[in-house]
């Protein structure tokens, strides 16, 4: 199969920890994977990953990208680029209480960078990565529409932001005649959590996809990708507990049934819980570090449930 008869998959190829934790010799494997196996979306953000940096700072991630797409001539037109902005720390050890925030001048100077570091000189899609509150959301608004005026930024989003703040942002852009926002990026799996309680991994306090969330991307048509949506392995690699939070009776029951139709398919739960995500109209984002882990998913989006299967799974407890 050429690339030109190629699938589009719905899957985005997450990048958070390429230059860091993940060499840029696999990066570059797994982007090439990506690419042959028709992926288009290849998340990162400005700040990844500061914390797993020897300078405090972010950049590693799309530093690599950039080389990545120096070194394959043409490959810029067959994939797209989001990156975020927001939460870079200003200084090692500052985050949370010191980060580059939303401000006009904030995201402007993100975006330079950004840019000299990937090379490019349009995003596709351009995150607000995490709430500044610091700043009325009227501000960031305006700084986005100055980028999406000239074409430098083709969509914008939103991670980690509550639903009133999204409508207070698109109302405004709609007001100026900008583009608004159209996009989330939350955390989302097929297990629900225990209300209250913190999810590991996720440190953002309008982190997880909650019900007000879904139940506004669906009235509005805004798209939702899903972080962390495999917990991290946690479904399929017996190294590696489901987190305590998610110990409850309606999970045990979508536990039974995950493992019913895993069975019935012989597929991986992983695989299954992705392709219920798509199922939904999310996007997953993966993370893996390995080849044959970006292989499954590349196969889980392959998948379709049924709608008895995805009934089935959706069933309250």
């Amino acid at each position: 199969m050429t690339s030109d008869t190629l699938p589009v998959s719905p899957l985005v190829l997450g990048a958070m920890s390429f230059g860091t934790r993940i060499d840029e010799d696999t990066s570059f494997a797994l982007l090439d994977r990506f690419v042959e196996r028709g992926g288009v979306w290849i998340d990162t953000a400005d700040c990844y990953s500061f914390w797993d940096s020897p300078t405090g700072h972010g950049g590693a991630s799309e530093t690599v990208l950039g080389r990545w797409l120096a070194a394959r001539p043409g490959v810029r037109d067959r994939v797209r680029l989001s990156t975020k902005v927001g939460a870079e720390p200003l200084w090692p050890g500052s985050w949370p209480e010191r980060r580059a925030g939303l401000s006009t001048r904030a995201i402007r100077e993100a975006v330079a960078g950004s840019f000299e570091r990937l090379g490019i000189d349009t995003i596709d899609l351009l995150w607000l990565h995490m709430e500044d509150r610091t700043v009325p959301i009227e501000e960031t608004v305006e700084a986005l529409a100055s980028l999406t005026a000239d074409g430098r930024v083709r969509r914008v989003g939103a991670s980690n932001h509550p639903a009133w703040r999204i409508e207070r942002a698109r109302a405004h852009a709609k007001r100026i005649g900008s583009l608004p926002i159209d996009a989330f990026q939350l955390n989302s799996t097929y297990l629900r959590a225990r209300p209250g309680t913190q999810l590991p991994g996720v440190v953002h306090r309008f982190g997880p996809l909650d019900d007000e969330q879904r139940d506004y991307a669906a009235e509005h048509g805004i798209e939702t990708w899903a972080y962390t949506p495999l917990l991290s392995g946690a479904y399929d690699n017996p190294d590696k507990q489901i987190a305590e939070v998610y110990d409850h009776p309606g999970n045990t029951r979508r536990l039974a049934v995950l493992d019913d139709i895993a069975r019935e398919r012989g597929h991986t739960r992983g695989q299954i819980v992705l392709a219920w995500l798509l199922a939904h109209g999310i996007r997953p984002i993966l993370g893996g570090s390995k080849l044959e882990q970006l292989d499954a998913a590349m196969d889980a989006a392959l998948l379709a449930l049924t709608p008895e299967e995805v009934d089935a799974m959706d069933a309250p407890a």
